[in-house]
This record gives structure tokens, sequence and C-alpha cells, in this order.
């Protein structure tokens, strides 16, 4: 059995090395980049992947799907730049490819860096993603931000984690918080969802409790509430933009 990993990339020459380092024991990397203008492709191409370039981004789901028609693997899996495979998960993954032949999908269990510490609660942990499918049974969400691989089959977990570098310093909380906002109002726009200020308080202040109080985020100290702050930030700004988005009629 064949395994391909896709990877779409834009602008990530700070991580794409490692990520792929971290893939190094497949068959094929697919690496799918759009508009980067650092040396994501150049080290990408150098280190073997194979790197198409698109010129349109129609959001993560779509494009890990063009990422998929591209791989001429038996199974894909499908990691982040901002993540890497252990050695552990590696061999994990191998061996069940290999003896599990009745399973079309592969979920792993997500350990997540919060400005340089990994969290155990607050929903991150074990924080369960579908990673893996036998190719022509999965497919992604059309989703343009929180993606979900969809499988038609029976899936099973594994026990080794994936390691997810996702905010390294609170610039990057700041800068995603401010991009994937504004990607979940425009997806729920284009859904014909309406929000107005009240909205966007109350979710706010509903992510906030469910982040550190019901999966207890207060567990992991400070860096919790930091979390629960970020989610709750996060989440008043997408049902702001909602609100902005539909009075400007864009």
């Amino acid at each position: 059995m064949k395994i391909s990993a896709i990877v779409i990339t834009h602008n990530e020459e700070n991580n794409i090395l490692a990520c792929l380092e971290s893939i190094r024991w497949v068959d094929e990397i697919i690496v799918v980049d759009t508009h980067s203008t650092d040396k994501t492709v150049e080290l990408a191409r150098a280190f073997g992947a194979k790197v198409y370039q698109e010129t349109v981004w129609d959001g993560f789901g779509p494009q890990k799907n063009k990422a998929i028609k591209y791989t001429n693997g038996d199974w894909i899996l499908s990691i982040d730049a901002d993540e890497r495979i252990t050695p552990k998960l590696a061999k994990e993954i191998v061996g069940k490819i290999k003896i599990q032949s009745e399973i079309d999908g592969i979920m792993v269990p997500r350990l997540s860096s919060y400005c340089g510490k990994f969290l155990k609660h607050g929903g991150w942990w074990p924080d369960y993603v579908l990673r893996l499918c036998r190719k022509g049974r999965g497919v992604f969400s059309d989703d343009l931000v929180h993606e979900k691989l969809l499988v038609r089959g029976a899936t099973i977990k594994l026990k080794n984690h994936i390691v997810h570098y996702s905010f390294e310093n609170f610039e990057q909380v700041l800068g995603k918080i401010d991009k994937y906002s504004s990607l979940g109002a425009r997806q729920l726009v284009l859904r014909g969802k309406t929000y107005g200020l009240g909205a966007a308080l109350l979710h706010a202040l509903g992510t906030f409790f469910r982040t550190y109080l019901l999966k207890a985020g207060f567990l992991d100290g400070r860096y919790g509430l930091m979390l629960a702050i970020s989610n709750a930030e996060g989440t008043y700004y997408k049902y702001l933009k909602v609100m902005l988005l539909q009075r400007s009629g864009k």
C-alpha cells in the first residue's frame, strides 16, 4: 500500500522543511502552493516534493481536494505545514494500513501548542482529527476554513499523536484570529446567515465559557485563560464581520 502525503502552503518557509522531514517515510509528497512570495516552493522542490502552484484560492477544503487529485498513492495523508508526524505515529500508521484492510479512514490525536506551551485542556487534547483516508473513499468539505475530511466507510483511532505548532507567538495568534474570522464570516454569509451585535457578544461569551469551564481550560493555568480569551475574541470578530459584510452588501 503506497501513501501519498498532501500539504497546502502559503508563505511557509519557516515550517515547510520540518514538516516534510517528518513525512519523509511516505511514498509521495504533494505540495500545492498558492501565491507564496517567500522560499516555500523552492525549499519544497529541493526536498523532493512534487510542487503544484495554483493561481486561485477557493478555501482550505477545495484546495486540499485539488491536492488529492495530484496523488498516485493508495492512501492519502493530509498534514498542515505547521504539523509534524512523530516517528512513533509514522510506524503506527504504516502498521495499521498493512493489517486493517477493512478500514477507509484513520483518526489521530493532535497535541497543539499555544505561544510555546502544549495544552492538554480547553478542547485541545486529545483533539482527534481525521487525517488519513483510502483514495477514492474520502473528500474534504468545501469549507473556506476549518474544513473536514469526510470518509465513506469505517474509521479507527490511533494512539500516537501528531504535533501541531499552531501559535508560536502572540503575533501569530492575532494574525490567525483576523484571517480565520474573516474566512468564517464570509462562509456564513455565503450560507445566508444573518447576525447582529448581540449575537456576536453571546457567541463570544459562550465560546469562553465552553473553552475555560466546560472543557476545563482553567487546568492549563494562565495559558488556558489566554486560549479561552483568544477563542472568544475570534468568535466575536467572526459574527461581527458577518454583520458588517451584510451592511456593506459584499
